[in-house]
């Protein structure tokens, strides 16, 4: 029996996981969506939401000028061209692998990514008007391009990296990943809601992703030696970094009592706030896609092996 959705491959140091890895795909299906329906009603169709969202917007006038240069440079490399580049790459090291469903699988991440991202800002989901602000801050921005881009890009290369690999993709990509969220709220294109929103739109997608990889069979487990660097070097200083942001970000927003009072001090810990939420939810996304690869990639079609008996992919 040599073909069908139970392949894996099996070689010395391999044997197939004893637990169905598609549970944590479907897992993070539902995380994704509740992340995705619970940015969008908690901040866009509430007034509380709208002005905490505002408050930090006012709050990043107050931004450095270098600080802003740099924020926008970073957002501004990312365009249609480049975008197109980013899939050609995806693409070739996909077919580099010599798999063509691994390869549509990793660029139909991003593309399916922004056909999402901007059906939703555009057609789907409105932004109300709940309270009154300038009509600098009433346009609809759930969820952001920009951060879509980035965390789908991650979970593209995850996608393609080999388990000795990943750590190295973690490494490369992952803080410019992380880093993106944060940008858009420095440079005043998107909200908190907006990056939360794209977080979740990336985790349904990636996860489908996976599933359909899965279901063609080139799934594999992997029972190879742990990689100790990879933990210390790069997913725990993630960890790290989402824990702290995550605290200082909640600290931030307890001290802001009076978001409606336009206080320069209060608008800018607002903002300094919701930039570190911002940051805590692209790092945990991150964390996330990371988690349900661990132990598993995907097989070039030249290693598949025969099927194992009884395993219960």
């Amino acid at each position: 029996m040599t073909t069908g959705p139970r392949t894996v491959e099996r070689e010395q140091g391999t044997r197939p996981s004893g637990r169905d890895p598609r549970r944590r795909w479907w897992v993070l299906v539902g995380v994704g969506t509740a992340v995705l329906l619970a940015s969008y009603v908690g901040f866009v169709l509430t007034a509380p939401g709208q002005a905490l969202e505002n408050a930090a917007l006012r709050g990043a006038d107050q931004v450095p000028e270098r600080s802003l240069a740099e924020s926008d440079q970073a957002l501004a490399g990312i365009t249609v061209v480049s975008l197109g580049l980013a899939c050609v790459l995806v693409a070739v090291v996909g077919l580099a692998r010599r798999s063509v469903p691994l390869a549509a699988a990793a660029v139909g991440t991003i593309v399916a990514g922004q056909v999402v991202t901007q059906g939703l800002k555009r057609v789907v989901l409105p932004r109300p008007a709940l309270v009154e602000a300038s009509e600098a801050y009433t346009g609809n921005s759930f969820p952001s391009g920009h951060t879509t881009i980035a965390l789908t890009v991650l979970a593209a290369a995850l996608l393609l990296a080999t388990w000795r690999t990943r750590g190295v993709v973690m490494f490369v990509v992952a803080s410019w990943a992380v880093a993106i969220a944060g940008y858009t709220l420095e440079s005043k294109w998107h909200r908190l809601s907006d990056t939360l929103g794209s977080a979740g739109v990336t985790l349904v997608i990636a996860s489908l992703a996976a599933l359909w990889l899965h279901r063609r069979g080139l799934v594999r487990a992997v029972e190879l030696p742990r990689h100790r660097a990879r933990i210390v070097l790069v997913v725990a200083p993630l960890a790290l970094g989402a824990v702290v942001s995550l605290a200082l970000g909640v600290l931030l927003l307890v001290a802001s009592s009076d978001v409606l009072g336009r206080d320069p001090v209060v608008e800018y810990n607002v903002y300094l706030a919701l930039q570190s939420l911002a940051a805590f939810g692209s790092g945990a996304t991150v964390l996330l896609l990371w988690w349900s690869w661990h132990r598993l990639e995907v097989v070039a079609p030249s290693r598949r092996a025969t099927a194992v008996p009884g395993d219960g992919a």
